[in-house]
């Protein structure tokens, strides 16, 4: 098994998207499920190695179900075009985040769209020392790595309780505070995935590390 078949899966699924295709095929995908879950197990060994804190995450807790939540959203397909997986998973806290898909792949982490009470923590703490926050992200190599904050959503004026002319409103405007690194299919069928992605949470961890803090204080 190889990340190969798994992409080979999900194309096939995409082009077979109903419970009918699945269920015919249910053997294909335990098999393409198993073998990631193995390869997350190996990769979160690893990753406990590195970090002291790390929050063991064992594969099959990791995974992500490829079922869609209809009841929430009727619109979309009966399943995922991809495989996604948390690792580093603390209670309340942002995991390191694998997503493999037909249409994207990608490496991200952080906090997205986070409820109020977890905003106004990573808020306080940018008002409290947000230089720390500024220097991580403006290190050259992760801005090669991950280049900005996602920005999807950025408030047009100060947040409550915040002056317009605060130092780092830049940052304060933020809804979200996660960061991303788009990989292709070639670089995760690599040999030396698994390295690579070791390299990715080496670079994030401070930044998540930074907010993980904010969000527990």
């Amino acid at each position: 098994m190889s990340f190969h078949a798994l992409y080979e899966f999900l194309r096939d699924l995409q082009k077979n998207n109903s419970k009918e295709w699945m269920d015919k095929h249910r053997k294909r995908y335990h098999e393409v499920r198993d073998w990631y879950i193995e390869w997350l197990n190996e990769l979160n060994e690893e990753l406990a190695a590195i970090h002291e804190d790390y929050t063991d995450t064992p594969g099959k807790k990791a995974i992500n179900r490829i079922n869609n939540n209809l009841l929430y959203h009727p619109n979309k397909p009966t399943y995922k075009d991809h495989f996604g997986a948390g690792l580093d998973q603390a209670s309340k806290q942002g995991d390191f985040y694998i997503h493999l898909g037909t249409s994207e792949s990608f490496i991200a982490g952080g906090y997205y769209k986070p409820k109020k009470e977890i905003l106004d923590s990573i808020r306080d703490a940018i008002d409290y020392n947000g230089d720390e926050l500024k220097s991580i992200l403006t290190k050259s190599s992760f801005k090669e790595m991950f280049g900005e904050l996602m920005d999807e959503e950025l408030l047009k004026t100060s947040p409550k309780g915040f002056s317009s002319d605060h130092k780092h409103i830049d940052l304060l405007r933020h809804k979200s505070f996660a960061v991303s690194h788009q990989v292709t299919q070639k670089q995760v069928m690599d040999d030396n995935f698994k390295t690579y992605v070791i390299k990715v949470y080496k670079e994030m961890l401070p930044f998540r590390q930074y907010l993980n803090q904010a969000v527990s204080v």
